[in-house]
């Protein structure tokens, strides 16, 4: 989709950060465990190497000393990888320490580091990036943070949830400043709410608003001046649909993180069936993310077009790589080269769509074995409150009995089903909901994840003689027109959440229910004309004339919206939507992404013991390594050797940049040329040592060099 990548905005910030520390010298990249797996999800190795970097260690590995070779540390800024850092200055590891945290480090964790001798001798740059957070996709951004969902909503974790939101605000104003956003903010406000985690969002809201305040306060480069409309942050939470988790969807990224058993972790892979596969695919798990054009191109359309779309595409592919196709003339020189010279890439293509065909195969043999059309066609009129005509539905509890009572249907969407059936009534009678529970023959403990619903926002019982008006479709869909011809009877759902990101760029959003953390000074310009206010009034102060409609070829405004415990990847379809359709940049943030089961387990946990839940907050807490604090054996001597060694090193040293030493800015107070002179003092003091010895160091030298460079 049009728009800036959120994936290349952090990507080019890391590259260019390290890129910022290279005086013309070699160095050693130094990541820890949480770094490393940000840095592998958006740079590769080689892009990193390109900058003067002679390899990439982990501070927590056992790794060589280093002496004479300057040291990049992109690190997380935790204690035990403060420890780790300061058992490397402790010993003088490295030559000179180039530090970066990939978030703002905590006030008692810096306060340590300025105490530390060995820190102000040796580290001659300091920085925090705003980098903290994990893009999945162009415009998806994870935390990678499932325990957030048991943390905000278990009651036994209250406690742990001040800290939790002060984390959670960090990460989020690290994206926006990433994006170069000052938004103005709202938040959900649920109309009468009878759960306790009602007041998530407004709390989130403040902690979020407090600290962006506090960035822009110190950096008075942010935002930076840009022509494009000030952004919007809109934070809400699970409970503002519970419907978006359950229902089936039958695009396809979500119906295949739905129905088929996908590896999904730093990444996410498929394994082919045997049937499907190819013999070089049968026992590969094959990967699926941006990298993958077909996957970028169809993941959010619907399935019912994409086998189609899928073979239509494919025969494109083949007419674009002629010499692959079957032909009766004899193969010549020339094009026996042109087939060698294209096979990688047709290698790639063929197995991509390969892999995709079989998907898409495999998905569809899952909807008709669970007569997930049967299903999905009550769970639509359960979920917008009207059928595929568009008019109140009949008999939804006599069709729910019988797909209860089918054996096809398996124990999970049963369970799918009494809980949507529950949210549609706003609520059922005790004994009704046993009653269900006995048709679907579930397991005892399933009624513990419809019971913790309550937790959610959501009425589980209704009483006898109930004065509740009937479930209002505040999100629903709301249009009540037939439906058009290109639109399936079993999608006619659409998440909350889509209809927020519509009411709000039309300027009807309810601003009871959506306020702004700052009504007196944002609200008439998030109601009344928000898209013209530009980044550069917020630091200018000069007025910025409203116009009739922003033009194509201007900025489009930033939306990012914040869903704490979990968003579905049905929202994650609909922010790409009205993208399109509203010309805006619309991003979606979140803790993690669901899919159903992971859903249905994370609500039954909420009445579990606190003790099982293998919280982060309840285990140990990490420690550096105690290999970092032993004593270092002495290396052994060089062995003598008869021929004199080459020596690299010293070309090596003249690809300092010298020359512009005048031109770069001083690094903790110490310009380049000053570090230039002391190493031609200690240079000149060498000179004092025996020829044997110095030709042994050289040696030393380029082991060391060379010796490090995967």
């Amino acid at each position: 989709m049009a728009g800036t990548s959120v994936i290349g905005i952090q990507q080019n910030i890391i590259l260019e950060t390290i890129r910022g520390t290279d005086l013309g010298e070699w160095k050693v990249l130094i990541l820890d465990g949480g770094s490393r797996k940000l840095i592998d999800g958006v740079v590769g190795e080689d892009d990193i190497l390109a900058l003067n970097v002679t390899n990439i260690e982990q501070i927590e590995e056992r790794r060589p000393m280093n002496k004479e070779m300057d040291a990049v540390y992109l690190l997380s800024p935790l204690p035990h990888i403060l420890d780790c850092l300061m058992a490397d200055l402790e010993r003088r590891r490295y030559r000179r320490t180039f530090l970066i945290w990939t978030s703002l480090l905590p006030l008692d964790l810096q306060n340590r580091l300025d105490r530390s001798t060995m820190a102000k001798q040796q580290i001659v740059y300091a920085s925090a990036l705003n980098v903290d957070y994990y893009p999945r996709e162009s415009h998806l951004i994870t935390f990678r943070d499932p325990w957030s969902f048991p943390t905000l909503f278990h009651p036994a974790c209250n406690h742990l949830v001040r800290q939790h939101m002060e984390d959670l605000a960090q990460k989020i104003v690290s994206i926006c400043a990433s994006l170069g956003e000052y938004p103005t903010i709202r938040y959900y406000n649920p109309r009468k709410p009878s759960h306790e985690a009602s007041i998530l969002c407004s709390h989130l809201a403040r902690f979020v608003q407090a600290q962006l305040d506090q960035h822009a306060k110190y950096n008075t480069d942010f935002p930076p001046v840009s022509s494009r409309p000030r952004g919007v942050l809109i934070i809400a939470d699970r409970s503002l649909d519970l419907f978006a988790p359950l229902l089936h969807e039958f695009t396809y990224q979500a119906m295949v993180h739905d129905l088929l058993s996908l590896t999904e972790g730093d990444k996410v892979y498929y394994k082919p069936a045997a049937s499907q596969a190819g013999k070089a695919e049968k026992d590969k798990d094959q990967e699926i993310g941006e990298k993958d054009s077909i996957w970028v191109k169809f993941r959010h359309l619907h399935m019912k077009d994409l086998l189609d779309e899928l073979v239509k595409d494919f025969n494109a592919f083949k007419a674009q790589n002629p010499q692959f196709a079957d032909s009766e003339n004899p193969a010549t020189i020339n094009t026996i080269k042109d087939m060698l010279a294209g096979l990688p890439k047709f290698q790639q293509g063929k197995e991509a769509y390969s892999l995709h065909l079989s998907m898409t195969q495999d998905a569809m043999n899952v909807f008709q074995e669970r007569r997930l059309a049967d299903i999905a066609s009550v769970e639509q009129s359960l979920a917008t409150g009207l059928d595929e005509d568009y008019k109140k539905p009949k008999n939804l509890a006599d069709q729910v009995v019988r797909l209860l009572d089918d054996d096809a249907i398996e124990f999970p969407d049963r369970l799918r089903l009494i809980i949507q059936y529950l949210l549609y009534r706003d609520g059922l009678l005790p004994t009704d909901i046993q009653k269900l529970l006995a048709h679907a023959r579930l397991p005892a403990q399933d009624s513990e994840v419809i019971y913790n619903l309550e937790l959610l926002g959501a009425h589980v019982n209704r009483p006898l003689k109930d004065s509740r008006p009937a479930a209002n479709y505040q999100f629903g869909k709301r249009e009540t027109q037939a439906p058009s011809s290109n639109e399936s009877g079993l999608s006619r759902f659409e998440p909350a959440l889509k209809v927020v990101l519509e009411d709000h760029c039309r300027g009807a959003l309810d601003e009871s229910t959506f306020p702004f953390t700052k009504p007196h000074l944002d609200a008439t310009e998030g109601l009344m004309g928000q898209e013209h206010v530009s980044q550069a009034s917020l630091r200018s102060a000069k007025p910025t004339w409203a116009r009739t409609r922003p033009s194509a070829t201007e900025p489009r405004q930033r939306i990012m919206v914040f869903m704490a415990g979990g968003a579905t990847y049905s929202e994650s379809r609909a922010c790409y939507e009205v993208s399109q359709s509203l010309n805006k940049d619309v991003y979606l943030a979140t803790t993690h992404m669901l899919t159903p089961s992971l859903y249905l387990r994370q609500v039954g946990d909420l009445s579990v013991d606190r003790r099982r839940l293998d919280l982060p907050a309840d285990r140990p807490k990490p420690r550096a390594p105690d290999h970092l604090f032993e004593k270092e054996m002495p290396a052994p001597p060089p062995p003598a050797s008869s021929s004199k060694p080459q020596a690299p090193v010293e070309s090596m040293q003249q690809m300092r940049m010298n020359d512009h030493g005048a031109h770069q800015k001083p690094i903790n107070g110490v310009h380049q040329h000053q570090t230039s002179q002391s190493q031609s003092a200690s240079s000149a003091g060498g000179r004092l040592v025996k020829d044997r010895d110095k030709e042994g160091e050289k040696k030393k030298k380029k082991h060391n060099f060379f010796g490090s460079k995967k």
